[in-house]
C-alpha cells in the first residue's frame, strides 16, 4: 500500500518547523523516527498533505544530567535511551525499558518524542514516563509548556499536545540513592507491543520496603500507577510473601477490558505475575514462580 499524496518539509531549525505546523494545523504531522506514522500513512490510517521532518533538529537531540534530573532531547533514539551511560546510571529503568522495544532496526530509527506523542498504551517508553512521573517539554510558536506525564497521555493514542505543538525534551527523575528498579512484559513474540507490561522501583531498608511505585501498561487505555497499592505496602518486609501479595493487590487494581483473542482475566494473570516477578528482582529475590517473559 502506498500513502496519499503529500508535501514533505524538512526545517532546520525548531523555530521553522512551529512556523509550518501553525500554517499548516490539522493537514500537518511530523515525522522523526516514522516507525509508527509511516506505517499509518501506507494504510491509509493518516492522511495528512503536509508532512514536516523533524530530523535536522539538533536542538531537539542530546542527553544531560542536571541537580536530579535527566533531561533527554525528544529526538533521542531508543538505542541511545538504551545503551547511554548516562541514561543507564541516572535512570535505568528507562534504558532497561527501551532495549526491550521491537527489534534492533526499529531502536535504531524510533524516537522518545515519537513515541511518547503516538502514545500507544502498550509502548514502553509511555509506561515508563508515567511510573516516573515524567515532564514532557513541548513548544508552539505561542512559547514554551511543561506537562506531567499523567496529564499528557490522555487515552489510546491520544495526548493534550495541541495541534501546534511539538515534543522538544522529557524530563525524567534519577534514580534516588539505593534504589531498585525491575521492569517485566509478556508478548506473544519478541519485538511485538506487550499484552502487559510493569515497572517498579523500591528502596529497601532494614529489609522492608520504604518507598514503591508501580506502573501497569498494556491493560488499559492509558498506562497507570497504582499509587494506593504501593503505599498500602510501604514497611512491609521486602519477601517473597509481600512480593506475591503486592501482585495479587495490582491484579485487583486494574480493569482490563475483553478482546476477541484475550480475555481481562487473562490480563490481570499477566498483571499479576508480572508485577511480582519485576518487584523480586528489583528486591533480588530468586525464588519465585511467577509467568515467563518472553
Amino acid at each position: 500500500m502506498k500513502p496519499s499524496v503529500f508535501s514533505y518539509h524538512r526545517p532546520s531549525t525548531v523555530c521553522e518547523a512551529l512556523a509550518l505546523l501553525a500554517g499548516h494545523g490539522i493537514d500537518a504531522k511530523v515525522i522523526a523516527g516514522g516507525q509508527s506514522l509511516v506505517p499509518m500513512m501506507n494504510m491509509r490510517l493518516a492522511q495528512p498533505t503536509h508532512v514536516i521532518d523533524l530530523n535536522a533538529l539538533e536542538e531537539l537531540t542530546g542527553i544531560a544530567r542536571t541537580a536530579g534530573t535527566l533531561s533527554i532531547g525528544a529526538l533521542t533514539r531508543h538505542h541511545e535511551l538504551a545503551t547511554s551511560l548516562l541514561v543507564r546510571d541516572g535512570c535505568p529503568l528507562l534504558a532497561r525499558a527501551a532495549g526491550t522495544i521491537g527489534h534492533f532496526a526499529i531502536r535504531q530509527r524510533g524516537t522518545l518524542g515519537g513515541s511518547m506523542a503516538n502514545a500507544d498504551p502498550a509502548a514502553q517508553l509511555p509506561l515508563i514516563a508515567r511510573t516516573l512521573n515524567a515532564r514532557i517539554k513541548v513548544a508552539a510558536s505561542g512559547g514554551t509548556r511543561e506537562i506531567d506525564a499523567a496529564d499528557f497521555l490522555l487515552a489510546t493514542m491520544t495526548t493534550s499536545l495541541e495541534v501546534d505543538e511539538i515534543i522538544t525534551a522529557v524530563d525524567f527523575p534519577c534514580a534516588q540513592p539505593g534504589e531498585k528498579q525491575g521492569f517485566e512484559l509478556f508478548s506473544r513474540r519478541q519485538g511485538d507491543f506487550a499484552i502487559a507490561a510493569c515497572a517498579v522501583t523500591t528502596v529497601v531498608e532494614a529489609g522492608r520496603l520504604a518507598a514503591l511505585r508501580i506502573g501497569i501498561g498494556g491493560v488499559g487505555d492509558v498506562p497507570v500507577t497504582l499509587d494506593e497499592v504501593a503505599a498500602d505496602f510501604e514497611g512491609a518486609f521486602a519477601d517473597a510473601t509481600t512480593v506475591a501479595r503486592i501482585g495479587k493487590r495490582a491484579a485487583a487494581a486494574v480493569e482490563p477490558a475483553d478482546h476477541p483473542h484475550i480475555s481481562a482475566a487473562y490480563q490481570r494473570d499477566l498483571v499479576e505475575a508480572l508485577t511480582a516477578r519485576a518487584l523480586a528482582r528489583a528486591c533480588g529475590i530468586d525464588a519465585l514462580n511467577t509467568a515467563h517473559n518472553t
